[in-house]
């Protein structure tokens, strides 16, 4: 598949009565939009905001983050099997407004109350500590306030936040039809370089088979007990993968990391100079069992091994005994030969003198750290809060503690900040050794 990704990028965005865009500058139809999403029945009440990087203005709420893409040439389009029906994509090509992001907030509570199963939202702050921490800080925001209508079960409530926030991201990556970008990057990943070894990534998602939503979609379709799943990187940028927009947490990537996903674009940047790409393994982990957690681990290994790849970045989502997959997969690998690299964010407690992993096997000697996860933010009054709470809790257990949206918050870990922990080495933390 080739695709060409053309870039336009936004240094401006306005609430407007028409869409246009000129020299970096968007203006978005407001009323067009809100109509669009007053359309579902299951959203009560819906407004619009915009937010810019450096402003001291607090997100609540929040339930997924998208970056706006429209299919201008090839098959299917953009977000397939959700916006549209389970057709490939990635071919063909795509118009992506860089520099902003659809932010998706929404009040629900869910039925779940404690436990895994809770429904939960998170935060954002455009300026200080929580600015520096988040890599969604430096976006413009187009932010989508929703009330959803009571009685909606967990998976009524996903389906009409994920509707909402495409519909308007499509609607408004529209106003780029017809014009120039500023630039084109082309993903082919179709010739190799025989003398290059081939790598692929593989990339480990957390998935609560015992909910309603499994977290990670592919196709629209949640994943749940299947094995590896072989998907190609221009898949990613195009949206077939998507996540659960009623569990927003900080260690879960959210529909914008799928889309720019930092490592499989690297790879392919690398594709015919350093290396051959072959693709992407998606592994679904946390099996409840170590038996499960034996056999996908062995059925990853399988196909990197049958895709021909000499190396492997090894990577994943969530936390807890999922790790022990990933652990598994990276033996399971050396042992067939194929070296790997595992891309992972650190545990290791509020002073960072805890285990930073989970789980630990020998083959495991090459690790790459993207930063601490529980590390405490002390964060600042906002001038201006957006969203749909004025209060909320910061953790999850029952009893816990409802704070102000506008007063200082203190942050026990990075949960959640959304784009607070770095789950793919995507930001420019630096590394020293003594």
């Amino acid at each position: 598949m080739r695709l060409e990704l053309a870039e336009f990028p936004v240094k401006q965005l306005r609430l407007a009565r028409a869409f246009r865009y000129d020299a970096g500058t968007l203006e978005v139809d407001q009323q067009a939009l809100l109509s669009l999403v007053s359309q579902d029945a299951r959203i009560e009440e819906v407004s619009l905001a915009v937010v810019h990087s450096g402003e001291k203005v607090r997100v609540t709420g929040i339930r997924d983050i998208v970056e706006p893409r429209v299919k201008i040439d090839g098959s299917g389009q953009v977000f397939p099997g959700t916006l549209g029906p389970v057709e490939q994509v990635g071919d063909g090509r795509t118009h992506r407004l860089s520099g902003m992001a659809v932010i998706a907030t929404a009040a629900y509570e869910g039925t779940a109350r404690a436990g895994l199963a809770v429904q939960r939202s998170a935060i954002l702050d455009l300026w200080g500590p929580g600015a520096e921490a988040s890599r969604f800080s430096v976006l413009a925001g187009l932010v989508l306030v929703m009330k959803l209508r009571e009685g909606l079960s967990d998976l009524e409530a996903h389906a009409a936040i994920q509707a909402a926030e495409l519909k308007v991201a499509q609607r408004v990556a529209e106003v780029t039809v017809g014009l120039r970008p500023v630039d084109v990057a082309v993903v082919d990943l179709s010739v190799q370089q025989p003398q290059l070894p081939g790598v692929v990534l593989i990339q480990g998602c957390l998935t609560d088979s015992h909910n309603a939503h499994s977290g990670v979609s592919y196709y629209g379709l949640p994943i749940r007990d299947s094995l590896a799943t072989f998907a190609h990187p221009n898949e990613l940028i195009d949206g077939a993968v998507t996540v659960a927009t009623t569990r927003a947490v900080g260690h879960f990537p959210i529909t914008w990391d799928w889309q720019n996903h930092p490592l499989a674009l690297g790879l392919c940047r690398e594709h015919g100079k350093r290396l051959n790409f072959l693709g992407v393994i998606i592994e679904r982990i946390q099996f409840d069992t170590f038996h499960g957690k034996e056999v996908v681990a062995h059925n990853t290994a399988q196909l990197a091994q049958t895709l021909g790849a000499n190396g492997a970045l090894v990577a994943w989502t969530g936390s807890g005994n999922a790790f022990v997959e990933l652990m598994l997969t990276i033996r399971n690998c050396e042992r067939r030969g194929i070296m790997t690299t595992l891309v992972t964010y650190e545990f290791g407690g509020k002073d960072g003198v805890d285990s930073p992993l989970l789980y630990y096997v020998p083959e495991a000697d090459a690790v790459v750290s993207s930063g601490s996860r529980d590390r405490w933010l002390e964060l600042p009054e906002p001038d201006r809060v957006v969203g749909p709470y004025d209060k909320f809790t910061i953790l999850s257990y029952p009893g816990a503690p409802v704070v102000e949206a506008k007063g200082k918050l203190t942050l026990d870990a990075r949960d959640m900040l959304i784009g607070g922990v770095d789950n793919w080495g995507g930001e420019s933390w630096k590394c020293a050794a003594y």
